[in-house]
């Protein structure tokens, strides 16, 4: 839209401007405006303009009341809502089933759930049924709280008003039994639509990997992999950092560089996150030169390590002894315009703490401070053993 390219401020001018040039901005000229205003988070300017039509004796539709309405949602203004929708009806236009939905997602958000079923009888009142968008709302928010049993019901209700679920609505759900940790229900639900429809999709698969793959049942995560190819489902980028991650976790390394090479021939653009989970399992499994090999190889393919990369690197070194090779490395981030952050200064005077490496351990602990970075726990809890063992305080 114009207003994201060319500001509220520049298209503020052009609105003004229409009317020096002795033309009358009409019903689709405000609502780019109250749009604008509103995608800004300038309720109050949205609403002004809002005054301002019906001044000019330009009739107000739905769609303009909806997008203020939602802005002042989004801003958690909904009692300021609330007596929009009343102000609309004294207007006569009454609310259609997105103006409900738009309220009860913001009631949803708020945790006023009990207000926001209240707002969906008020909606079968009125003759509008609740569709697809309404249920999937109250649904979400019964799996955010852990209230499984609630949502389902809800699902079940939805296909008893004959409203079809969609796959959001399954994928709510499967992903709500993985957050709580009742994943034979979410496999049975996936069996379920797998029979019946609607057909799972990438975000489907991905979130029962995850939650396999959680459990530690890596082999039921590849099972449904290869399920997804064979459905011809597309995977994505997040696809194979789930497989990746859980493949190292398992120990499964061969595997994972098997899985790696696969990506790397099939052309897809690999990000950082898969070199950093690889390498990540790579060096804890003891085998550092081959995640130093493929830490170089980064550059080759276009990437920059990022913080969480050198901070695998430092404590992989570390744990194999090779502390001055890891702060070499630490050292080497400024070449690669990344600085040190404070999980990479913690990681790094961990390692010399582990190393023996006490005067430096204490010379970064104090550089790190200078930069505004503090100790975190198990760099506290190594000081303070130190300090204990060799009781006297090595700190000045």
């Amino acid at each position: 839209m114009a207003c994201a390219k060319l500001g509220i401020l520049k298209l503020e001018r052009i609105f003004h401007e229409l009317s020096v040039n002795g033309l009358k901005p009409d019903v689709y000229t405000y609502v780019i405006m109250i749009n604008g205003f509103c995608k800004e988070g300038l309720p109050d300017e949205a609403y002004q303009l809002l005054n301002e039509m019906v001044d000019n004796n330009i009739s107000l539709n739905i769609v303009t009341y909806n997008i203020l309405i939602n802005a002042h949602c989004k801003d958690g203004m909904i009692v300021d809502a609330v007596n929009i929708v009343g102000t609309m009806r004294k207007r006569g236009i009454e609310p259609d089933v997105i103006t409900y939905n738009i309220l009860v997602d913001a009631h949803c958000r708020e945790g006023m759930v009990s207000e926001a079923e209240n707002i969906v009888d008020t909606m079968r009142k009125q003759g509008i049924e609740p569709n697809v968008v309404t249920y999937n709302t109250l649904i979400k928010d019964h799996c955010l709280r852990d209230r499984m049993d609630e949502a389902r019901e809800v699902l079940q209700l939805m296909i008893k008003k004959g409203c079809a679920p969609d796959i959001r609505s399954y994928n709510i759900m499967i992903n709500g039994y993985c957050k709580a940790e009742r994943f034979d229900e979410a496999m049975e639900l996936f069996h379920e639509i797998s029979r019946k429809g609607p057909v799972p999709d990438t975000v489907t698969y991905n979130t029962l990997m995850q939650g396999m793959c959680k459990l530690g049942r890596v082999s039921t995560a590849c099972e449904l992999f290869r399920k997804m190819i064979a459905s011809r489902q597309v995977p994505d980028i997040v696809t194979f950092h789930i497989l990746l991650d859980g493949l190292c976790k398992r120990g499964k390394l061969e595997e994972a560089l098997k899985l790696f090479q696969a990506m790397w021939n099939s052309e897809l653009e690999l990000s950082i996150v898969c070199y950093n989970i690889l390498i990540d399992g790579l060096c804890k499994a003891g085998h550092i030169e081959v995640g130093k090999e493929l830490f170089h190889k980064l550059s080759v393919n276009g990437l920059k390590p990022d913080v969480y990369t050198y901070a695998i690197m430092v404590n992989g070194f570390c744990n194999e002894g090779l502390a001055d090779e890891a702060y070499q490395l630490f050292r080497s981030m400024g070449d690669n315009d990344c600085l040190p952050n404070s999980c990479c200064y913690n990681v790094m005077i961990q390692g010399f703490l582990r190393n023996s490496y006490t005067l430096k351990a204490t010379q970064l602990l104090t550089e790190m401070v200078s930069k505004g970075f503090s100790a975190d726990l198990c760099t506290a809890t190594l000081f303070l053993d130190l300090i204990l063992r060799s009781d006297k305080s090595i700190l000045i």
